[in-house]
Order: structure tokens, then sequence, then C-alpha cells
């Protein structure tokens, strides 16, 4: 198999030759591989199966507009995004911000409908297409990531606890700011597909460590319908598009609605959280999986033969069909040994569909 027949056929669950290999490194992990491998692409050096195509191109975006949106004011050193979100610097993290929300403070829906969102659909596309005629003809799989999609986007605008009133009383500014990041969705998603790319990845964090971050009843009434809506708008265009979606932590009483509503692939099973064996026996033929192996436990703290067990345990689970590519289940941050991430690689490398 080529690595792109590979990959379609591990995640529709048909059998598979080999085992991709896929992983993010934070910044200073970066460095350590430059040193010791002598390039800044760690993604082509290991091999990744696929090439992630760049977004929309906004034009004549300057997020500066957004700075009086900011009560108190944005931090000097503080940097805002294309969406109008501030990040201030941290001091209990090496890359991770302090998030400020812009509409944190309005208190009407014309407050809402006021705000200057991201223009995707008046944005340039035309390099899309190119990188993923690209990313083809290199046999990689083309990927579009839009992790961050409707739950996330509007509570970091709104904020998570104005976010959960508006929901909470019924608020047409709930109602206004899920629409509108589905139209923004919508946009993004479609332009993506148009171009051809072969996978999509949509996310949201729905989960906490040992429970889900809404009730049930709250993710069907205001998240739910509008994440079938993208995805069957996606569907629409390309019936063969292959849905990632991401949510950390614990969120096992959701993923029967993730199926519901279309989702092929559920990243990232934090082994912290849930039991991948239990999972896979309740879902795994109707949905395939992402990641598995736990960035919290056994890739920091575990021995590099340790790493290795757990790849090929969780591969044993999924059997000879495919449906699990392995993988660290979040960005590998500085205390993960070298060790240990090239044991991944070797144990994904070692691996043959039906043991090892």
């Amino acid at each position: 198999m080529t690595n792109r027949e590979n990959f379609k056929s591990l995640i529709k669950r048909k059998g598979y030759e080999h085992v991709p290999v896929e992983f993010v490194l934070c910044p200073s992990l970066q460095e350590q591989m430059k040193a010791r491998f002598g390039t800044d692409d760690y993604e082509e050096y290991f091999g990744f199966p696929w090439k992630k195509i760049e977004d929309i191109r906004l034009l004549d975006h300057d997020t500066e507009i957004y700075r009086p949106f900011f009560n108190p004011p944005l931090a000097e050193n503080g940097e805002i995004d294309k969406w109008g979100v501030g990040h201030e610097s941290s001091p209990n993290s090496m890359h991770m911000t302090y998030m400020r929300h812009p509409l944190e403070n309005a208190e009407s829906l014309e407050d809402l409908q006021a705000y200057p969102f991201p223009d995707f659909a008046n944005g340039y596309k035309e390099h899309q297409k190119e990188q993923v005629e690209d990313a083809k003809k290199r046999d990689l799989i083309a990927l579009g990531d839009m992790q961050i999609t409707l739950w996330e986007i509007s509570w970091y605008l709104r904020s998570m606890e104005e976010l959960f009133c508006d929901m909470m009383e019924g608020s047409d500014m709930a109602e206004f700011m899920f629409d509108k990041a589905l139209e923004m969705a919508k946009v993004r998603a479609g332009s993506y597909v148009k171009a051809g790319v072969d996978a999509l990845f949509f996310g949201d964090d729905i989960g906490m460590q040992h429970t889900i971050m809404m009730s049930e009843d709250l993710y069907c009434e205001w998240i739910k319908p509008r994440l079938k809506a993208l995805i069957d708008y996606v569907k629409a265009i390309n019936p063969e598009v292959i849905i990632f979606y991401h949510s950390c932590g614990f969120i096992e009483p959701l993923i029967p609605h993730l199926i519901d509503a279309g989702v092929d692939v559920l990243n990232p099973i934090q082994s912290e959280c849930m039991d991948f064996e239990e999972i896979y026996r309740k879902y795994g033929d109707r949905i395939s999986f992402h990641g598995t192996i736990g960035t919290q436990t056994v890739m920091p703290f575990g021995t590099p033969e340790e790493v290795k067990a757990e790849v090929w345990k969780n591969l044993d689970i999924a059997g000879e069909k495919g449906g699990l590519m392995v993988a660290p289940t979040h960005m590998l941050e500085p205390e993960v040994p070298m060790e240990n991430i090239l044991a991944y690689v070797e144990a994904c490398r070692e691996y043959k569909a039906g043991g090892r």
C-alpha cells in the first residue's frame, strides 16, 4: 500500500500494512530534535502520514482593532490573535498564555453583532489547492486543521463563565455566538474541502479530567446540532472526507453523540481519563481513534520499554482491521525524554498488523 492507501484503510478499519507515526513537540523539544538530527522539520524526518494545509488567509486584517474591547486594557506585552482574543504571558507556563476575552463585557445582542469577526468569506484561498496537490504528489494525506471549532471559539471570545450563563438562560446571545461560530466554520471547512483535502480536524474541549464539561442535555441543545450541521455540510460537498474530532479529558457520555454527528476519528482518548480497551469495545465498530498514549504518565515518566509496551498493547486491542492511529495524546512537553519519543517511533515501526 502507498502511504495514502494505508492511512485511509487503517482509519476505515479495513486493515493496514504499517503504523503511521505522529506527534507534536513543544519548542524546547523541537530545539533538542534539531540539535540531534539536524533538521527543523521533524514531521518530514520521521515520515508523518499527513501534511497540514494552510487556512484561509485573512486580507487587511489588523488585529489592533480589537484592543479597545479589553477592559481592563490588555498588558503591554499582550498579543491579539486573528479572532481578537488577547494573550498575556503566563508565569506558570513555558508556552501557554493567559487568555483575555474581547466579548466578556458585552451586555446585549447588539454588542455581539457589532463585533468585527474575521472575514474568512473574503479571504485568500488559492494557496490551498496548490498545497493539497503538492501533498498528494508526495503521497501524503492533505489535512485541514480546524481545531477550536464551535464551542471553544465561542467561549474564547465571550468567556466561559459568561457563555455558560447565556446558555443556561436560553439567551439569544448564546444563539448568536454559536451560529456565528458555525457560519465561520462552514466557510473555512468548505474552502478546505473544495481545495481537495482528504481529512478535516475539528475539535472543542468538552471534557475535564474526570467528568464532562457540561451536562449531556446542554451539549445536545447547543453544540451537537451545530457540529452535525457542519459535518453534514462538509459531507455534502465530498462524502469521502475523513472527520477527526479532538476533545481532551473524559468524554465517554458524549461519544455516541459525536458518532451520531458524523465524526469518523476521535482524538485523543487520554489514558488518564478513559480506558481505551473499554472505549474500543463499546464504540470501535462505529468510530476510529487517534492518540491513546498518555502524555501525563508514560511519555514523560515511563521507560522506553514501557512506552513501547503501551503502544503495542493499544494496537493489539484494535487488531488487524485497525481503527487506531496510535500517538501521544497531546503536545510533548519539556519533561518528556527524547529516548521515549524515539521508543514510540520504534514501537510503531516494529509493529506489524496482527502482532509484532
